[in-house]
């Protein structure tokens, strides 16, 4: 049973998350919230150790849709960084403050960059695309995303300046307008590189808060290198171009790691 110590510490963490926002919070939503996270996360993870091909799928498609249809749509809550900016002008710790601070700032010394790969619901659709593994050289491009995230901050920013009336309202058609946006930029790009996740590597804005958290997060793969055979293949099929055969924090794109396992899944010698 020790093999599955992995998908109950998960629940476990986001159990303790949604427990303690509920009482804090006096709110039960935080505790469906979470507890719902956790147990799509600990289900992907316990589908991957039983050797399920589309166990991540899983997850990504429970969470993403989730956070997209019910809490974006439905319940009407921007969860695009742009929401972020809102409740912090307005100063208010709920929804998207809370969700950036648990999934895309704190989580991050955790889990590294495991939203990108398990819940993101704009990579959930780029995953469907036929670009699985990078059929071109990575650009030097990626200080575009941080012009996407300023523009957010200055678009969120201006609403409040001006003194926009219905700025809620405006929140929410910005969520749709931001999430299909995303989407075309993100299908083009895919198709232009070969690499259905160019949007994440060069646009996502998301990942100026990712990036540097992730250096330190405490879950990542490493490499056995006396097993390893320096065979390459875990590079070959790596969505993200991260080098996973070198341990060290510094390694080649290794704020990048999206914990998909794919090295690992492929690995032919088991060293990762």
């Amino acid at each position: 049973m020790n093999k599955y110590r992995l998908p109950v510490i998960m629940l476990a963490i986001f159990e303790a998350i949604a427990v303690t926002l509920w009482i804090v919070k006096d709110n039960l939503f935080y505790l469906f919230n979470f507890s719902y996270i956790g147990f799509s996360i600990a289900l992907g993870i316990f589908l991957f150790i039983r050797k399920y091909k589309n166990a991540r799928r899983v997850t990504q498609l429970l969470v993403g849709l989730y956070m997209l249809v019910y809490l974006g749509l439905i319940c009407n809550e921007n969860m695009q960084i742009e929401g972020f900016w809102y409740y912090l002008f307005t100063g208010v710790f709920e929804a998207a403050t809370i969700h950036y601070a648990v999934a895309k700032i704190f989580g991050a010394l955790i889990f590294g960059r495991g939203w990108c790969g398990y819940a993101c619901w704009t990579a959930m659709v780029l995953d469907f695309l036929p670009y699985k593994v990078p059929e071109r050289p990575r650009k030097k491009i990626g200080w575009i995303r941080y012009i996407t995230f300023v523009i957010s901050f200055l678009f969120v920013a201006a609403l409040f300046l001006t003194h926009v009336d219905h700025i809620e309202r405006i929140m929410f058609w910005a969520f749709i307008t931001g999430n299909l946006l995303y989407y075309a930029v993100g299908i083009g790009l895919a198709f232009l590189f070969r690499d259905n996740r160019a949007f994440c590597k060069y646009i996502c804005p998301i990942t100026v808060f990712l990036k540097p958290m992730s250096y330190f997060s405490l879950l990542r793969v490493t490499c056995d290198t006396d097993e390893c055979v320096s065979c390459g293949k875990c590079k070959q099929v790596c969505p993200m171009d991260v080098d996973m055969t070198d341990n060290s924090r510094a390694r080649k794109n290794g704020t990048e790691c999206i914990l998909c396992y794919e090295c690992v899944r492929n690995c032919p010698k088991n060293a990762l």
